[in-house]
């Protein structure tokens, strides 16, 4: 770890907004610094010192010339990025999740927004699972490590290299152990009364998504004597939610066979296998198929992957969303909801609405909105990154 003496410093070109900065943003790009051969110089994961053009002080940065993103604002002090620094933002942030929820299953740290850029941790009770998808962070993993193990009392800490993030910054992608053993079997998760598996070691991602938590409890209050169908279901996320919440039958589409095993075996836990069924094949034709036999639910909800993960990729994510939503309704009956979800941070929720109107409208079904939903606490937004409030889920009336 650096000292405050030796650090290099990062300097903002004239035009930057370095308001901005002092105003709480997070991310210094390439085209506001002064990149001269000894800032391109800087090893990735240095700690450092953002100036403005003036060489008045603004920040602790984390430095990756390598990165589009070459500064991450730590502290807007100047300040020992330590493990004492590094306790008290994971003492903060475990503060929050212990207040909301009553059992130690949800995101620990969500980057950012808990004062840690470019870090995801996720628990699943005794484990915990780290995606350290910036330089800085992989340069600190050994402490950061102990840190987290110290304040949760965690035995087991799992690295997860999958991060798209880690790719754009330069580095690997190797999966490891970096405390404790690895589970061999997946981890059951106890949420809106519902048992999920999480595969911690190899599903995607972390292996469960929490940031739907409150959107699949909404979900499951419509879901009560329902038949409910689940497109994208991953490992059964509003599925599981809904014959738990009282749905006479629910049907899991993915196009993962190990996501819907765990989905089967999560409602299997549940003592609920005969309300749940599972259906293996890409999400639009197997819509287009659902439609074609006639099949009609009370409930549908559609949470596909991230179509539109950047703005070059907006205007094909947008047609891509639309089209979930003209095949999502055409298997909604009358009065029946219809759930479309979007975690593109690229589609704001003005444009993914509208996507979903024209998609639903080709349909031909009127539509009422009756609740817009957003990631749970553990997910908090920070207000000056847009990108931290990614997730949408409208639900509709048809």
């Amino acid at each position: 770890m650096s000292t405050l003496t030796d650090r290099p410093v990062l300097r903002l070109l004239p035009k930057a907004n370095a308001r901005a900065i002092r105003r709480g943003a997070p991310w210094v790009f390439d085209n506001e610094l002064v990149m001269d051969r000894r800032t391109r110089g800087i090893a990735p994961g240095t700690i450092a010192t953002l100036v403005d053009h003036e060489r008045a002080e603004l920040a602790t940065v984390a430095v990756n010339p390598a990165s589009k993103i070459v500064a991450r604002v730590l502290d807007r002090a100047q300040v020992e990025i330590d493990t004492d620094w590094m306790s008290a933002r994971v003492e903060k942030a475990l503060s929050l999740r212990e207040r909301v929820y009553g059992a130690p299953f949800y995101r620990l740290i969500h980057a950012e927004a808990d004062g840690f850029p470019g870090l995801i941790v996720d628990r699943f009770g005794d484990t915990l699972v780290v995606q350290p998808n910036a330089a800085w962070i992989d340069a600190l993993l050994d402490p950061l490590t102990a840190v987290l193990a110290a304040v949760t009392r965690c035995t087991v800490v799992l690295k997860n290299a999958s991060g798209r993030g880690r790719t754009l910054e330069g580095l690997d992608d190797a999966d490891a152990v970096l405390l404790g053993q690895a589970p061999t079997a997946p981890v059951p998760v106890e949420m809106n009364g519902a048992t999920y598996m999480a595969d911690v070691v190899g599903g995607q991602k972390t292996g469960l998504f929490y940031d739907q938590r409150e959107n699949q409890a909404f979900a499951a209050r419509l879901a009560q004597g329902a038949s409910v169908v689940d497109i994208f279901s991953h490992v059964g996320g509003f599925g599981l939610a809904a014959v738990a919440g009282g749905a006479k039958s629910v049907l899991c589409v993915d196009s993962s066979a190990p996501a819907l095993e765990l989905a089967t075996k999560g409602a299997g836990a549940m003592a609920l296998g005969d309300r749940f069924a599972t259906r293996q094949g890409d999400a639009f034709a197997t819509m287009e198929a659902l439609a074609q036999e006639g099949k009609r639910f009370d409930l549908v909800v559609c949470d596909p992957p991230a179509f539109a993960p950047a703005k070059p990729a907006l205007e094909k994510g947008l047609r891509a969303y639309e089209r979930v939503a003209r095949l999502g309704a055409a298997l909604v009956k009358e009065d029946g909801y219809l759930v479309l979800c979007s975690c593109s941070h690229a589609a704001d929720l003005a444009s993914f609405t509208g996507a979903c109107l024209r998609g639903m409208g080709r349909a031909g079904r009127r539509a009422t909105l009756i609740h817009t939903g957003f990631a749970g606490a553990d997910h908090p937004q920070l207000p000056q990154l847009a990108e931290s409030g990614y997730l949408k889920a409208l639900f509709f009336r048809l």
